[in-house]
């Protein structure tokens, strides 16, 4: 029996041919969902329908996403860059509908992933097939639009180094190969940077009451998930002309009180902090695609506090606080190095805490818990502290 050989796929000199190609490989995992219901009802999860659950999975969970990504983060941004008149008004009327494609196929995908992974592990034998149906038509839909209207669109209008530009872009999100750097001529690659989120969500019914609960689950969570520098953020202060600056230090306690690092009380956030006693924190850990900002006023630790922390650390990082007069100008870095020799000439092992050092805690009157969502549609949780000292939550918009 003769048997067709599969087309092979276009080179990724050839950008909208990979992903027309995708889209016909779509297709063909769509027909496979939409049988699979009827096959289960007639054999169960037999080696065929595991199989192809298997594979409908594996397609979804990687692959789609991809193609997405391609589009979202490449396709329109450039498109966005070069058309003008009718072209711009179709990719104005067209693109908003796109990516709420994208959203809804993947939450649609969401319930059904729930089921398919139990039918390629065997443990579930039924399908539903009027959702799969529903997923199915919406990514027919979805396509057919792309086809027509979006996919000619930039045929016409990319020029060259736009179209390798994209190539290259697709390749390199599959691992194939790098990107090459934009030229100075085009400009148009930084606009186009960007990464999608999809690893959790966040929902008010979901969050602690206390924000202080809550952080201590996402904090913990950083720690299982070896999350570079989990303690490191972001301090924002303001000078006396309203201008404001911002630094990455480490925390070191919090707890129903607040959130307290140590530092130089003469150092420029110390001198800031002093005139201005409100600041501004924010944690970013990218490999759970989450950040916590958190605005209050600051206060100082007590000298017991300070002394405490101080003499836990170790004893060149108690010599470092006395060398260093931080923030201010020096003429080079032998004569900081001198100045830590005569300090650890001056107290070995016994350096007592300055009084110029110490603790800072701020007291917040707002957090906010941010979790990164698909095509920008990001959940935030706000608590705002009330005059009672309660906590209220609510949902803001990305």
């Amino acid at each position: 029996m003769p048997h067709d050989l599969p087309a092979a796929a276009p080179g990724f000199d050839q950008p909208i041919a990979v992903l027309k190609h995708c889209h016909d490989r779509i297709r063909k995992q769509l027909d496979t969902l939409q049988r699979l219901p009827a096959h289960l009802a007639a054999h169960g999860a037999d080696d065929q329908a595991r199989q192809a659950a298997q594979a409908i999975i594996k397609y979804f969970e990687k692959a789609a996403h991809l193609h997405h990504a391609d589009e979202e983060e490449n396709l329109l941004p450039v498109l966005r860059l070069v058309a003008t008149g009718e072209d711009a008004a179709t990719l104005d009327a067209l693109g908003p509908g796109i990516l709420a494609d994208h959203e809804a196929m993947h939450a649609m995908w969401q319930h059904l992933h729930e089921q398919l992974t139990g039918v390629a592990a065997g443990s579930a034998d039924a399908l539903d097939g009027a959702a799969a149906g529903r997923f199915a038509q919406r990514y027919r839909d979805h396509m057919a639009t792309e086809e027509a209207h979006i996919a000619p669109m930039a045929k016409r209008l990319f020029n060259e180094a736009q179209m390798q530009q994209l190539g290259e872009a697709m390749q390199a999100r599959r691992g194939l190969g790098p990107v090459s750097p934009p030229s100075p001529a085009t400009g148009d690659a930084v606009a186009a940077l960007r990464k999608d989120y999809g690893q959790a969500t966040l929902d008010a019914a979901d969050v602690a009451a206390d924000p202080f609960i809550q952080f201590n689950a996402w904090f913990e969570q950083a720690l299982a998930a070896q999350v570079n520098e989990p303690n490191a953020m972001s301090v924002a202060t303001v000078d006396s002309e309203g201008k404001p600056t911002s630094r990455i230090v480490l925390i070191k306690q919090y707890d129903g009180r607040g959130f307290t690092w140590y530092t130089n009380y003469d150092s420029q956030k110390g001198r800031q902090l002093a005139a201005n006693p409100h600041a501004a924190l924010l944690f970013f850990w990218p490999e759970l695609e989450r950040q916590i900002r958190i605005e209050g006023t600051v206060e100082r630790t007590s000298a017991q506090e300070s002394d405490t922390y101080f003499h836990s650390r170790p004893v060149k990082s108690r010599l470092a606080a006395i060398a260093s007069a931080q923030s201010a100008p020096i003429a080079s870095r032998a004569q900081l190095e001198q100045h830590f020799a005569q300090a650890e000439a001056q107290y070995g092992d016994a350096p007592p805490r300055p009084e110029y050092w110490g603790g800072f805690r701020l007291v917040p009157a707002r957090i906010e818990f941010w979790q990164g969502r698909r095509s920008r549609f990001h959940d935030r949780i706000v608590y705002t502290r009330q005059a009672d000292g309660n906590w209220v939550t609510e949902r803001i918009q990305p």
